[in-house]
């Protein structure tokens, strides 16, 4: 029996006129997702009327209550009714949709925010009496005088209430009010000259002050910089590396915390265009591109960056909520990001997070004395070679290596550093002291002007062969292997232009491509620092990160895997009984090379302890 086909019916579909309400309901679907867009939403209209203080009250994660205060211009009473009116708007006048100064231009948001919730809306400008109005489910009363001193309160109740449905996809009131506070945090990243309060007042009462940032004094960075520290943290501003620069008309300027200082997932990446908050996939493309070399996969940089530019330069009309936003040149964009990071992991040199020390002073808390009831000895485990392991390490690393078998690791009475070092400059008195030893034969103990550093001796001599490798391939350029016979790969239409448009990006990589008719590629050369390789695989994993990121890093992250294999196998061993000098020349190249702070993984190559943080576990600060 045949099946009736679903779209297509005997009665024949009128065209209908919707009216306003269900016109405003439907846009409320689109620009107020949750609560947390509906405080969005206010804010941004806070902050484009000029306020210097706004504070946002909340109740039940926002679904009964969201009341933003400001002291910014304020509506007139005859603009009140106007306001709530679909597409009015004081911040354009609609001949140049491109030219956008503002957060808000669409004057969608209060009409809808009335559509589906009860909104009023009390407002005084300089010089006038204060007015209110009232609009529930889009039903607006008339405007009628109020008691307020100066600016504008916002007051949302009932979110939802005239679309019950959409109360069903509601999240909890905690996960609700968390959204809302992420949501506060991001702006307030963007303003650091506006305070910034956040009250859940569910319950009734004075409620509890859930955030607060206060306004911040001094130039662009010294106030940015607080502001960042109040609102991500501080750990994040001590190991933060500042970032300015500009090109062709672009400006990148903010933070972006130094690899050591990664993350688990991407909840710490904060990026704005023209001051507004985006969550743009080429953006994070070119962030996580800038740390590519620094990092695993499995770990996420920190940043907080801001793009300033000509609006012309950039269209924020292409997404519902503006959470996304075009350039009109992206490579510009992608491309200053990418190098800015770059040169400034570079200029950081060896530094390396100090969380690492933190974390390091908090594993060496001392014993309490004559406890009441001793708590269990803790138990502490290291993997360290057997004696018959180290000695064959060292047979096969040095002569003269296999009778040094005694049961101790070396130690240095006198230092004599390889590198000559000026006069004036003491050894200690450098970045990375001076070598006082060496235990577990893995890690080398040195002597600093104020304290002293533990170094990975592996992972630090790993990472500067490592960029040692990775110059000699820049300079030289990519070695590449001729197949005998071409690989034939059959692709799309649309992947094989997609994948020409980079040929000549992944040629310099030892990668040839040709175009073989219809959508086939034939792969003709391959790096030949890979070896054998399924390069039908590769294609399509370069082609799925064409497709997600805009750019691929699959034939570079291919080989920098294996100058990493090299650099590990050509680098000192764990096990291994190191000179004095060995461990100087080794300080020195460190101080000397940029990203030794970490290794190959992202992980600190050393610890730097302070002598105030020693003498503070002995009881002697």
């Amino acid at each position: 029996m045949a099946q009736a086909h679903p779209n297509i019916s005997d009665n024949r579909p009128v065209i209908r006129q919707l009216d306003d309400a269900a016109i405003n309901r439907i846009a409320a679907g689109e620009v107020v997702e949750r609560p947390a867009s509906a405080v969005k939403e206010l804010v941004e209209n806070a902050i484009d009327a000029g306020a210097t203080r706004i504070a946002i009250d909340i109740a039940d994660g926002g679904k009964t209550l969201i009341r933003v205060t400001d002291d910014g211009c304020g509506i007139s009473a005859d603009d009140l009714p106007l306001a709530l009116s679909r597409h009015a708007t004081s911040k354009i006048d609609g001949s140049d949709l491109l030219n956008i100064h503002t957060f808000g231009f669409r004057g969608e948001a209060l009409p809808s925010l009335g559509a589906v919730g009860r909104l009023t809306i009390t407002s005084r400008v300089p010089g006038a009496d204060a007015a209110q109005i009232h609009v529930a489910g889009g039903k607006m009363e008339a405007v009628k005088p109020a008691a307020l001193r100066a600016g504008t309160v916002v007051e949302l109740r009932d979110l939802f209430f005239a679309t019950p449905a959409r109360l069903k996809f509601m999240r909890t009131d905690r996960a609700e009010a968390q959204a809302i506070t992420d949501t506060v945090k991001r702006l307030a990243m963007a303003e650091p000259a506006i305070t910034f309060t956040l009250r859940d007042v569910s319950g009734g009462g004075e409620g509890r002050v859930t955030f607060r940032a206060d306004r911040e004094n001094g130039d662009l960075f010294d106030a940015l910089h607080a502001r960042l520290a109040r609102v991500i943290g501080r750990e994040f501003a001590e190991n933060a590396l500042q970032i300015d620069a500009t090109r062709e008309g672009i400006r990148l300027y903010g933070y972006a915390a130094l690899p050591t200082y990664s993350r688990g997932a991407a909840v710490a990446q904060y990026l704005f265009v023209n001051g507004r908050p985006v969550r743009d996939k080429m953006l994070t493309g070119a962030l996580r591109a800038a740390y590519f070399d620094f990092l695993s996969r499995d770990r996420h940089p920190a940043a907080a960056l801001f793009i300033d530019c000509d609006p012309t330069l950039v269209d924020v009309n292409v997404h519902p909520a503006k959470s996304e936003v075009r350039f009109r040149d992206p490579g510009v964009a992608r491309g200053l990001i990418v190098s800015a990071l770059r040169h400034a992991l570079a200029e950081a040199g060896h530094r390396a997070s100090s969380t690492v020390a933190n974390a390091t002073l908090g594993a060496m808390r001392p014993e309490p004395a004559l406890p009441a009831q001793p708590a269990p000895a803790r138990v502490y485990q290291m993997d360290r070679p057997s004696p018959a392991a180290r000695q064959a390490s060292y047979r096969a690393q040095a002569p003269g290596f296999a009778e040094l078998s005694q049961d101790y690791s070396g130690s240095i009475v006198e230092p004599t550093p390889v590198a000559p070092v000026a006069e004036e400059t003491p050894v200690a008195d450098l970045p990375l002291g001076a070598a006082r030893g060496q235990v577990h034969e893995n890690y080398i103990i040195a002597q600093t002007a104020d304290g002293m550093v533990i170094v990975d001796q592996h992972a630090a001599h790993e990472r500067l062969v490592y960029e040692k490798l990775k110059t000699q391939m820049a300079e030289n350029g990519v070695a590449a292997q001729a197949l005998l016979i071409p690989e034939i790969v059959e692709l799309s239409e649309g992947d094989c232009a997609r994948l020409m448009a980079v040929v000549d990006d992944l040629s310099r990589l030892g990668l040839t491509l040709e175009p073989f008719g219809g959508g086939a590629i034939a792969v003709r050369e391959t790096p030949a620092i890979l070896g054998e390789v399924d390069a039908r695989a590769m294609i399509l994993d370069i082609l799925d990160e064409l497709a997600d990121q805009g750019e691929s890093q699959t034939v570079q992250a291919r080989i920098e895997a294996i100058l990493s294999r090299v650099a590990c196998h050509g680098s000192v061993r764990s096990g291994r009984r190191m000179r004095a000098e060995e461990m100087n020349a080794l300080l020195r190249e460190m101080e000397a090379t940029p990203h030794s702070g970490q290794c190959n993984h992202g992980r600190p190559t050393y610890v730097e302890l302070k002598l105030s943080d020693i003498e503070r576990l002995f009881g002697r600060s």
